[in-house]
C-alpha cells in the first residue's frame, strides 16, 4: 500500500484518482450505445471534475469538512460477475463496471484511513473513503431501479 510522508502527498493522490475516475466515465460514455447512457456518465465525470476541484480546493485552503453519515451499502455489486470494460458494453455491464470501480476506491481509501496515524489525515481518508461510497450506492440505485425492475 502506498506511504505518505503529508497532507499535500495524500491530496495529490486523491486529485489523481479523481482525474482518472473523470477519464473513466467519460471513456464509458464515448463507448454507450444510448444518448440516455452517455448521459449518466458524462454527469458521473462531471462529479468526479467537481471532487477534484473540492480537494484542490482543500490543498490551496487547508481546510476541509466530514460528512454527517455513513452512506447506505446495498451490497447489490458483491453479487455480480466481474464485467471487463468493452466498446459493446450493455447499460447494465456499464453499472456493474462502474460499482466494482467505486466500491474498489471506497476500499482503498479505507484501508488508507486504518493505516493513518495521523487524525487529519484519518479523517481525510474517511472523507474520500465516504465519497466513493455514495457513488457506488448511487450506481446500486441505477442498477436496482433500471435493471433489477426489468428483471
Amino acid at each position: 500500500m502506498k506511504e505518505f510522508n503529508n497532507i499535500n502527498e495524500i491530496l495529490d493522490f486523491a486529485i489523481g484518482e479523481e482525474q482518472a475516475a473523470v477519464d473513466f466515465y467519460l471513456q464509458l460514455a464515448a463507448q454507450s450505445k444510448t444518448r440516455q447512457t452517455q448521459k449518466v456518465f458524462e454527469d458521473y465525470a462531471k462529479e468526479e471534475m467537481r471532487h477534484k476541484s473540492n480537494l484542490m480546493s482543500i490543498r490551496e485552503t487547508g481546510s476541509f469538512q466530514m460528512p454527517d453519515a455513513v452512506v447506505r451499502d446495498l451490497k447489490i455489486a458483491e453479487y455480480l460477475v466481474d464485467v471487463k470494460p468493452s466498446a459493446n458494453m450493455t447499460y447494465q455491464e456499464a453499472l456493474i463496471l462502474a460499482m466494482k470501480k467505486e466500491k474498489a476506491a471506497f476500499r482503498m481509501y479505507s484501508k488508507l484511513a486504518e493505516k493513518a496515524d495521523d487524525p487529519e489525515v484519518k479523517a481525510l481518508f474517511f472523507s474520500l473513503a465516504q465519497e466513493e461510497s455514495k457513488h457506488k450506492l448511487a450506481f446500486e440505485i441505477e442498477y436496482d431501479d433500471i435493471i433489477l425492475k426489468e428483471n
